[in-house]
C-alpha cells in the first residue's frame, strides 16, 4: 500500500497519512471486505486521486469487495461497479451506468450542473 515508511511513526502524528492507514488497519482483520466512510472527506485532490487508486487497486488486485459510503454521486459512478442511492425521495441499486440513467442519477447531474 506504499506506506511501510509510517509503520515506526505514531497515528496521532501523520496529519494527512492518516486515511491512507485507516485501510491498511482495517485489512489486519480482514482481506475480503472493507467498510469506507467518506474515505476522502476533507483530503486535496492529489491525495484524492491517490486514495480512489489505491481503493480500486484493493478491489481490482486483491479482490476485496469495498463498500464506500459517499455523498459524491460523481466519484461514485466514475469509481464503483455497482451503486445503492438513497434519499428521502428514492432508492436506487445497480450498476454505475444504470445509475446515471436513473431518475436518481438524472436529477443528481441537474442539480450539479445548476450549482
Amino acid at each position: 500500500m506504499g506506506i511501510t515508511q509510517l509503520s515506526r511513526r505514531c497515528y496521532r502524528e501523520l496529519s494527512g497519512q492518516q486515511q491512507r492507514v485507516l485501510p491498511a488497519r482495517a485489512l489486519c482483520a480482514t482481506k475480503k471486505l472493507l467498510l469506507l466512510d467518506e474515505p476522502v472527506a476533507g483530503l486535496d485532490p492529489k491525495v484524492t486521486s491517490d486514495m480512489y487508486a489505491l481503493i480500486q487497486k484493493l478491489n481490482r488486485d486483491d479482490d476485496i469487495t469495498i463498500i464506500r459510503i459517499s455523498r459524491d454521486l460523481n466519484a461514485a459512478v466514475k469509481y464503483a461497479s455497482h451503486i445503492l442511492h438513497m434519499d428521502h425521495e428514492s432508492l436506487f441499486f445497480g450498476t454505475a451506468k444504470e445509475c446515471q440513467k436513473s431518475e436518481a442519477g438524472r436529477i443528481f447531474s441537474n442539480a450539479e450542473g445548476r450549482s
